[in-house]
């Protein structure tokens, strides 16, 4: 295994996978991407990435199915998983870890609002790797 973390982005919207891949762009991890809930799996097995970022709304399978199946898989459950939407932006409401935990069975470690913060972004991945790490 490298020492280098892989950190998957898995966004429907290639403006937000590039706006991440920025805000990471000086942490030393190689950025993988997925555009809809089914490749973010795929990639997640093969690649079996140090973190995953997800965002909710996807084609072919939300982050919410993507977070349950990654939970249920041996070789993932214990990567650490940010989950983002601007769900909560559109709708009025305020999502939260406890939240998504009660909704899928357990709690991501980081959930995140869009329109994603960078500077946010970036101390929430570091603190995650560090973790992950330890």
């Amino acid at each position: 295994m490298s020492d280098i973390p892989k950190v998957l982005i898995a966004d429907d919207e290639q403006t937000c996978i590039d706006f991440v891949r920025a805000s990471l762009s000086d942490m030393p991890c190689e950025v993988l991407e997925a555009f809809d809930g089914q490749q973010a799996l795929d990639v997640a097995r093969k690649h079996h990435p140090q973190l995953i970022i997800l965002d909710i709304q996807m084609p072919e399978r939300s982050g919410f199915d993507v977070f349950v199946e990654l939970k249920k898989d041996e070789a993932l459950a214990s990567v650490p998983v940010i989950m983002m939407t601007a769900l909560g932006e559109r709708l009025g409401l305020q999502f939260d870890e406890k939240e998504m935990g009660e909704y899928m069975g357990t709690e991501p470690e980081a959930y995140i609002d869009k329109p994603v913060d960078g500077a946010s972004l970036k101390e929430t991945v570091a603190r995650l790797l560090e973790q992950a790490q330890a």
